[in-house]
């Protein structure tokens, strides 16, 4: 098997809010987007992140009500305290503050529109 991308789906109520924070505040860009879908990529970042509204039919029928919780969508950056800055000069709402673990891994946390929880991450000896 030869994989040729990858994403990561994550069923929301308000797609557009979503989406719409991912171009704003990290660089994002629409790829597709269709009723109740958008799909949209990074230059750097690996994965396609693709918000679905919760109900739509292509989702399985057991899960087509749920939204995604539990999970945190997480990007290693190159300065996680530059970001940190960045974003709260432009406005959002930082959920959980730069802290630093054990291990060596520095990170903060934010929370989209729709309660997606996104880390950015950078690792001890990383630059």
């Amino acid at each position: 098997m030869q994989i040729t991308s990858s994403a990561v789906s994550l069923t929301v109520e308000d797609v557009e809010a979503s989406a719409s924070f991912l171009r704003e505040h990290f660089g994002f860009a629409e790829q597709m987007t269709a009723d109740g879908f958008a799909s949209l990529g990074h230059e750097s970042a690996g994965v396609n992140v693709v918000f679905l509204k919760r109900g739509i039919e292509v989702l399985p029928e057991d899960v087509r009500d749920r939204v995604a919780t539990g999970l945190i969508l997480a990007f290693v950056v190159a300065d996680v305290a530059a970001e940190e800055a960045r974003l709260k000069g432009a406005g959002v709402e930082i959920t959980m503050p730069l802290r630093e673990e054990p291990w060596g891994e520095k990170l903060f946390q934010v929370t989209d529109p729709n309660g997606v929880v996104l880390q950015l991450v950078e690792w001890a000896g990383q630059r």
